[in-house]
C-alpha cells in the first residue's frame, strides 16, 4: 500500500463491476476514500469484503447516474459528508452488439446513449463546478477501442462510445488552464468471465486486465499526469 491518494475523495460511478470494482480497490491500496455507485447491494458487500481493512474508508450509493437530478443530489450528499471530490472515475457502461443499424430497436439504442454518454453527461455536470470551486481535480471516463474502430453489428455502441470522447475532449477545452483536467481510457476488449464466456476461443492472454486498466487510470488520476489533459488513452493490450 502506498498512499499517493492519502487525503483524497474519490468517486468512482459503476464501481462494483468488473472495472469499477479494480478502479476502487486500487483507490483504496492508495490510501483514497472511495465513493461508488452499485446497482445490486450484493455487489457492494463483496467489494466491502474485498477490501478488507480498507473498507472504512469505503462508502457506496445505489444511483442511476444516467438521471441529472439524482446524480446531482448524489454529489450534494458526497460534499455533505467529505466537503470535497478530487477525483471521478467513470467506469458505467454497457454493450450491445450482434444486430445491423437498421434492426437495432429504439429501446436498445437508447439504452446505449444512457449508459455510455449520458452518465458521462450527468457526472460531469455534476462535478466539475466542485471541481472549479476547488481549483483542482481529475476526472477520467472510461470509452472504447470501439469509438474509433467501427466493427459491425455495433452501430448503437460505436455511436455512444465516440460521442462519448468527443463530448470529454470538448470539456477538456472547457475547462483548460482552470485547474480541472479531463482525459479518456480507451481499452480494447478486457478479461472478465463474462467477456471469456461470450468468446470462448479468444486469446484471453492478450487481452488487458480490469487491475492492468485500473493502473493507467490512477497515473491518470494523479500529480505524475498533471501534464496531462484532454488525452484519449488506447489500453489495448496485445490486440
Amino acid at each position: 500500500m502506498t498512499g499517493r491518494f492519502e487525503g483524497k475523495v474519490v468517486l468512482v460511478a459503476g464501481g462494483t463491476g468488473a472495472l469499477g470494482r479494480a478502479v476502487a480497490l486500487a483507490f483504496l491500496n492508495e490510501s483514497a476514500t472511495v465513493v461508488v455507485t452499485w446497482r445490486r447491494q450484493d455487489e457492494f458487500a463483496d467489494l466491502s469484503a474485498a477490501a478488507g481493512e480498507r473498507s472504512s474508508h469505503l462508502n457506496g450509493y445505489q444511483v442511476d447516474v444516467t438521471d441529472p437530478d439524482a446524480t446531482s443530489q448524489l454529489i450534494a450528499t458526497i460534499l455533505a459528508v467529505r466537503d470535497r471530490i478530487d477525483v471521478l472515475v467513470n467506469a458505467v457502461g454497457g454493450y450491445a452488439g450482434g444486430t445491423p443499424l437498421w434492426q437495432i430497436t429504439p429501446d436498445v439504442f437508447d439504452r446505449m446513449l444512457a449508459l455510455n454518454l449520458r452518465s458521462g453527461y450527468a457526472l460531469c455536470r455534476a462535478v466539475v463546478p466542485v471541481m472549479l470551486k476547488q481549483g483542482s481535480g481529475s476526472i477520467v471516463n472510461i470509452a472504447s477501442r470501439a469509438a474509433f474502430d467501427h466493427a459491425a453489428g455495433a452501430a448503437a455502441y460505436v455511436a455512444s462510445k465516440a460521442a462519448a470522447v468527443a463530448m470529454i475532449d470538448s470539456l477538456a477545452a472547457d475547462l483548460k488552464g482552470k485547474g480541472v483536467r479531463v482525459n479518456s481510457i480507451v481499452p480494447s476488449i478486457f478479461d472478465t468471465e463474462a467477456n471469456r464466456a461470450a468468446m470462448p476461443q479468444a486469446g484471453f492472454a492478450r487481452w488487458p486486465r480490469p487491475d492492468d486498466i485500473a493502473r493507467v487510470i490512477l497515473f491518470l488520476s494523479s500529480d505524475d499526469a498533471r501534464l496531462i489533459h484532454g488525452a484519449a488513452v488506447p489500453v489495448y493490450g496485445d490486440t
